[in-house]
């Protein structure tokens, strides 16, 4: 079965978080790295959530990770599935996975980040990128 294409709302873009914002737009992913501490974290905020430093800094994030858990919505008309997910760098997300068959995702699978355009930006959201697998559309 695969997950419905959910509808999203237009992102809220203040001045913390304008660069993830405008980053997604353009199809990349950006993360927060702290200087003090030299650790990565999300969501975006201004200050450090481990050191409560003030220098930190974007970076450019790889963009893939794995599902740590996730959880599918089926009290719906169209199922969906809502996930945490760990990319590369360190941090988890919590993200949408999309364009795959939600009864075979598993705990630990790839995935890589993708960008559904909304009035306003890009919305991050992830699919699985395991070898082997189709998704939906092919």
């Amino acid at each position: 079965m695969s997950p419905a294409e959910k509808e999203y709302s237009a992102p809220i873009v203040d001045e913390d978080s304008g660069p993830f914002w405008q980053a997604a737009s353009e199809g990349r992913l950006l993360i927060k790295y702290c200087n003090a501490c030299e650790k990565p974290h999300w969501y975006p905020r201004p200050r450090c959530p481990f050191c409560l430093g003030e220098d930190t800094i974007w970076q450019e994030a790889a963009g893939t990770g794995a599902i740590y858990s996730y959880s599918v919505m089926r009290r719906v008309a169209k199922p969906y599935v809502v996930a945490f997910v760990s990319v590369d760098e360190g941090p988890s997300i919590l993200t949408n996975i999309v364009d795959c068959d939600i009864d075979r995702l598993h705990i630990g699978m790839k995935v890589a980040a993708a960008f559904r355009p909304v009035e306003g930006g890009a919305i991050l959201v992830f699919r699985p990128v395991e070898e082997g697998w189709q998704g939906h559309d092919g």
